[in-house]
């Protein structure tokens, strides 16, 4: 069968398998499907073999050369989990801040390894913003252009000294990467030589 038929449909929590035209096999329990799109949505064992997590699969079923039902699921699903919508809004909201933000600092001209570290700083401390081109951290702190440790300003104190430790250890990590990078890069020049 490649797709539903008029009045056919596949029940929540049942287990189907599919052949893509593609000749991939898929198999999974059925969470959603909607008829009209014929879209079926189906949640399968976790592509990283962790046994805690699911893979969620959207199959358009246009595409789909078979389709098997493994086990037929009659009963009603249960009730779907409820929503904390003010969480949600919550986080849509600090999203959408951090886009204006990242889209502000291009805006100002900031170099790219001011942003990077503005990122940086910003998975630890969440209370951080542009002002021009500084970094003005927990209202506290003043990072300003080229953003190396020395140019960390406030008053001396146990936040000015957090942010230096947090600018010294991003540029480390940023050189040992950069470190790395070359390093196989010359790896694949000699390689590339003693192969030729």
């Amino acid at each position: 069968m490649a797709a539903p038929g008029p009045g056919e449909y596949f029940s929540v929590g049942s287990h189907v398998s599919c052949l893509t035209c593609l000749g991939q096999r898929l198999q999974g329990e059925v969470v959603a499907f909607d008829y009209q799109s014929k879209m079926l949505t189906l949640k399968c064992a976790s592509s990283s073999g962790k046994p805690n997590l699911n893979d969620v699969i959207l199959i358009n079923l246009a595409y789909v050369s078979d389709v098997d039902i493994i086990n037929d699921h009659t009963e009603t699903p249960p009730p779907l989990a409820s929503l904390n919508v003010s969480k949600l809004a919550n986080r849509a909201r600090s999203e959408k801040e951090d886009k204006l933000s990242q889209a502000y600092a291009i805006s100002a001209g900031v170099s790219v390894e001011g942003q990077q570290l503005f990122q940086t700083i910003h998975k630890t401390i969440k209370d951080c913003k542009w002002q021009e081109k500084n970094i003005i951290v927990m209202d506290d702190v003043v990072i300003s252009p080229p953003y190396q440790a020395e140019n960390c300003k406030g008053k001396e104190g146990s936040a000015l000294s957090h942010v230096r430790k947090i600018v010294e250890k991003h540029f480390r990590d940023v050189e040992s990467q950069k470190s790395m990078q070359r390093s196989q890069a010359q790896q694949t020049q000699k390689d590339s030589t003693l192969s030729s």
